[in-house]
């Protein structure tokens, strides 16, 4: 099979890097201008030596991307500086045969995909006071600017809460004719159906009643994980059918006296957010810091906090509009995002960091990407996929034991998310190799 142009354009990239070792700025920026051509696409690089304090090298460094889930090393650094050793799980008080509780925002709550700790539900069941769930301190929307409608129905974008349960999704899993609903309330919202090719899961736009369609081949085994419409009601009916206790609504706002209890260690989400790129725990984080510097759940509160008093000092101010970076509202540089993992690294021990983020060729979204020929990981970091926009950034562990900050972005491009991989891989690797 003849090659394409691309593939041709992509050979003499990495013709032109190796050509000259140690990979002179010179052959760098052919190497970045060559990918431009080829992808009709922008990129910007920068790598900066930690140990020397200084830039490395720089390309379109100061140029605005949409960073989509590096847009969580904000939501990271955010977190480090507001949240404590554990987090906070709920804020109670009590009057008389009464117990009246508030959300903080703590997305474990009997989420599958991250540590469960027991705290909260062992709390609620235990009591032997009347219970009461109050939302009055939820003040945004349950999803965030920006982000598409119609991802809906998709568990990446599972609805901010208050006091979010079983991550505010339903799975529908199974095999054949055998149709399994967690949690077991929301059975009542399923229709079953059957169709010809492979199952499929669906759930209205404007209520919480959705449908599984079957295939007739009773050895295909299926999970859909379907996000739920969250209101106040929902969420204490899904408590007291957990609880098997009443749970009742009530509108009272936050006093200053409520107590808190604590549930798991903060870490526990922050790998899950930086390893898995979870996105409903990094909109949760945003509230459960805002719930921590006031008494409101907020996003925007956590985002004007962290942007006044800590990023006054980023070579170019972000654009920050979410947790998660689902929103095409968000912007950074890749100067800008050199500078946070900076500050990150002056927070967090070094052991502690790298076992936060995906690891090349280990784990998390990496962990097929970045091998190095020795088998020994080298790129420690994030990386950030939204349609025609794909990210990494992180930490890049040279050959020679030194350790460099790096950001690589890429924009506007129309070729699979894969073509963009493969030649950032190329180019890191030859860093790694000659620096």
């Amino acid at each position: 099979m003849r090659p394409t142009i691309r593939n041709f354009n992509l050979l003499l990239v990495t013709i032109c890097i190796v050509s000259c070792s140690p990979v002179s700025r010179k052959n760098l920026t052919k190497s970045f201008q060559l990918t431009e051509q080829t992808f009709q696409d922008n990129t910007g690089f920068m790598l900066f030596d930690l140990e020397n304090n200084n830039t490395v090298y720089e390309y379109n460094a100061s140029t605005y991307f949409t960073p989509a889930s590096n847009t969580k090393i904000l939501t990271l650094f955010a977190s480090l500086k507001i949240l404590g050793d554990s987090v906070p799980g709920l804020r109670y008080v009590i009057r008389g045969d009464s117990l009246i509780f508030w959300g903080t925002g703590d997305p474990s709550f009997l989420y599958k995909n991250v540590h469960n700790d027991s705290s909260v539900y062992t709390f609620l069941k235990s009591t032997d006071k009347r219970l009461f769930f109050s939302a009055a301190n939820f003040m945004t929307n349950h999803f965030g600017p920006g982000w598409a409608w119609d991802d809906y129905a998709y568990a990446y974008s599972s609805e901010r809460s208050p006091l979010p349960i079983y991550g505010n999704f339903s799975t529908v899993k199974g095999l054949g004719k055998n149709v399994l609903v967690e949690p077991p309330f929301m059975k009542k919202y399923l229709t079953v159906s059957r169709q010809s090719r492979r199952a499929s899961g669906v759930r209205d736009l404007d209520s919480n009643d959705f449908k599984v369609s079957l295939t007739d081949n009773s050895n295909e085994k299926f999970e859909f994980d379907i996000p739920f419409k969250v209101d106040p009601v929902l969420t204490a009916q899904l408590l007291a059918d957990t609880l098997k206790k009443n749970v009742d609504v009530i509108e009272m706002q936050l006093p200053q006296d409520a107590a808190r209890i604590f549930s798991l260690p903060v870490d526990s989400l922050y790998k899950v957010l930086m390893e898995d790129s979870d996105n409903f725990i990094a909109e949760q984080l945003l509230l459960l810091c805002s719930g921590t510097i006031g008494d409101t759940l907020n996003p925007e509160k956590t985002i004007t906090h962290i942007t006044n008093n800590y990023l006054t000092d980023l070579p170019d101010k972000p654009a920050w509009v979410d947790g998660s970076g689902l929103s095409r509202y968000n912007l950074l540089t890749p100067r800008s995002v050199v500078q946070l993992w900076k500050k990150i690294y002056s927070l967090v021990p070094r052991e502690r960091l790298f076992a936060m983020l995906a690891t090349g060729g280990k784990s998390g979204t990496i962990r097929n990407w970045y091998n190095s020929s020795e088998g020994k990981p080298y790129i420690f970091g994030k990386t950030g996929t939204i349609r025609n926009n794909h990210c990494l950034s992180g930490y890049l562990i040279a050959r020679s034991g030194k350790t460099f900050i790096f950001s690589f972005m890429n924009s506007n491009y129309t070729v699979s998310a894969n073509e963009i991989r493969t030649n950032m891989q190329t180019i890191l690797k030859l860093i790694y190799e000659n620096y």
